[in-house]
């Protein structure tokens, strides 16, 4: 089966603070959905009040990012699904619950993972 990553950037929930509950648990029910058939491997928001920063392999830290990740927020799922078809369904629950379009991509296989 393939993982494939479901995502959004943070800019693209639009709705009245009032529903940030409706959509937070709309979102918790297709997670534990997801949970319950078996397909789920990890999920969470970008935490954006902790700046991103660069590790070399020296060791050297340097605050910042690549300039192409620099707007890397949002919330992130990654599913493992027998298809590109089922990858498409999960993304469409999604993005009913969080009330915003999904970007759905798939990983590379790896026969070592």
């Amino acid at each position: 089966m393939t993982k494939y990553l479901i995502s959004f950037p943070s800019g693209a929930m639009v709705f009245p603070r009032e529903d940030l509950q409706a959509v937070a648990d709309a979102a918790h029910a297709v997670v534990q959905e997801a949970k319950d058939a078996g397909v789920w491997v990890f999920g969470g928001g970008i935490d954006e009040s902790v700046p991103p920063v660069m590790v070399d392999g020296d060791g050297t830290v340097t605050e910042g990012t690549y300039p192409q990740t620099r707007q890397l927020e949002g919330g992130y799922t990654v599913l493992e699904l027998p298809s590109r078809e089922a990858a498409l369904e999960w993304g469409a629950k999604m993005a009913v619950a969080c009330r915003c379009a999904q970007e759905v991509r798939a990983f590379q296989y790896d026969p070592a993972g």
